[in-house]
């Protein structure tokens, strides 16, 4: 039969002319050459692939960025449940002025109200004249430190996908998250600790553990949620009866059959994973128990921290414990704040209460890093999932709004005093300069010295990174 071509196939046959024992033969032989390819894997026969596709980095041990880094380490303060610019670091005198007065703005959640200002009062603080309400008065010393990005926007107005979206770039599970792609790209400076830790809250982050996730990087990257007393992860602890030298001799013995099991199977990175985090929980029996116990630290700190006070005491005791494992050599740390600042009923309530939790230990974990010279190594993100809208909502709350709100980084690389890019005149959209979350993670990325379309994995067929297809360093906002 001769060999006809045509528009959708003009190299060749057109694929209904080939006869039934041809299109059997070609499909035999292209199941055979899988089976042949898998046996000569198993025998170590096949030529070396490239690093990048067939040898993903799985270590934690530390690697150079791309360029000089200002930033060593991240700590992440996470302000779950949205708090409002407008009503702490952002005021609105045009909303003063059209308090009451009806807009087209529709809620999320149903029972708009009108057009509502701040029940708190500002006042200017440090050199740079920065804005801050009465409820923060502590952090509003820190303000020439700060660089304040409030033109920030983001995809969804539901917290679950929002929350993902703000730590992994995408408002769905399943992509590795922020901590878990620095890792990956630097590794950590302390082998006996995760190099990346989640200081988690009270009742349970929304999205689970998807929020740290390492997605489908190698899980030595993923985020390790420690408790904030006691011992920092669950089962962590040896078995009474079990020696030190029992132990290690498990683990050497596991570590020969794994060795020979990887031998046969060079590609099976999930099970090399495992072997790491077997070494990894056995080194941070000791180190790991000792980085929590806050007994160490004076009175004095206890009292900078806030933990001397019952309603600053748990994110008090996690933001000192942040400080101690990024002094300890962790690379990211992600500190979430108890509660949630979803203030759709009373917001002066709701951000009453969470203010007097936070206030002092965010400002004693700044003045803390600056007085032992971490400050200059260490970058401290500031900020929720999206903010809230400008109008009322059931009489005093305000729902979620993620077509602006606001960030503050200070620390390593980060001019202070600084703020870049404005919502509209109520503080409902950005429209100056607006920032993405892919701006966000582009920014971070680079302080550490990441170029962020440089640093991806292949996956599925493609190069994936933490900025997608988008993103953009803030140049404005740093040293």
């Amino acid at each position: 039969m001769p060999n006809k071509k045509s528009p959708l196939f003009p190299c060749g046959r057109v694929a209904n002319l080939l006869s039934r024992r041809e299109w059997l033969c070609r499909a035999g032989a292209g199941a055979g050459m899988i089976g042949l390819a898998n046996l000569m894997a198993d025998q170590g026969l096949l030529a070396a692939q490239t690093e990048t596709a067939s040898e993903p980095v799985t270590s934690l041990l530390p690697r150079p960025g791309h360029f000089p880094a200002k930033a060593k380490s991240v700590i992440w303060l996470f302000m779950e449940g949205a708090p409002s610019a407008v009503d702490m670091f952002d005021p609105k005198p045009e909303l003063d002025k059209r308090d009451g007065a009806t807009t087209d703005i529709q809620a999320f959640f149903g029972n708009p109200g009108p057009l509502m200002k701040s029940p708190f009062s500002f006042q200017q603080y440090g050199e740079s004249g920065q804005w801050v309400c009465d409820k923060y008065s502590n952090v509003a010393r820190h303000v020439d430190k700060m660089a304040f990005i409030k033109s920030c926007h983001s995809e969804s107005n539901d917290h679950v996908p929002a929350i993902y979206q703000i730590n992994s770039g995408l408002p769905r599970p399943g992509f590795p998250t922020a901590g878990a792609w620095v890792t990956y790209g630097l590794g950590s400076e302390n082998q006996n600790l995760p190099g990346y830790i989640v200081l988690g809250n009270t009742q349970g982050a929304k999205g689970g553990p998807h929020n740290w996730g390492a997605g489908f990087l190698p899980s030595t990257f993923q985020g390790t949620l420690f408790r904030s007393q006691g011992t920092p992860v669950l089962n962590l602890n040896r078995q009474p009866k079990v020696s030190w030298e029992d132990q290690r001799a498990q683990l050497d013995l596991m570590a020969e059959l794994n060795d020979e099991h990887l031998r046969r199977h060079t590609r099976d990175v999930e099970f090399a994973d495992r072997m790491q985090s077997f070494e990894l929980a056995f080194r941070m029996q000791k180190e790991a128990t000792e980085v929590v116990d806050l007994s160490l630290e004076t009175q004095a700190t206890h009292a900078l921290y806030g933990i001397d006070n019952p309603a600053s005491q748990s994110f008090g005791s996690k933001c000192l414990m942040a400080r101690r494992l990024v002094e300890s050599g962790v690379r990211f740390v992600q500190v979430y704040s108890d509660g949630e600042w979803d203030a759709h009923s009373d917001l002066e309530a709701n951000h009453t209460h969470h203010c007097k939790a936070t206030d002092v230990p965010v400002a004693g974990l700044l003045t803390d890093l600056q007085a032992r010279g971490l400050l200059d190594s260490t970058l401290v993100i500031w900020g929720g999932e999206f903010g809230r809208m400008p109008i009322s909502q059931n009489g005093k709350g305000r729902d979620h709004n993620p077509k602006g709100f606001m960030q503050w980084m200070a620390g390593a690389g980060i001019q202070g005093g600084v703020s870049y890019g404005e919502t509209d005149e109520i503080g409902y959209e950005a429209v100056v300069n607006p920032v993405s979350v892919n701006d966000l993670h582009a920014t971070i990325l680079h302080l550490l010295g990441l170029e962020h379309e440089r640093l991806t994995y292949f996956h599925n067929g493609r190069s994936y990174r933490l900025t997608d297809v988008a993103g953009k360093v803030i140049k404005e906002i740093l040293a």
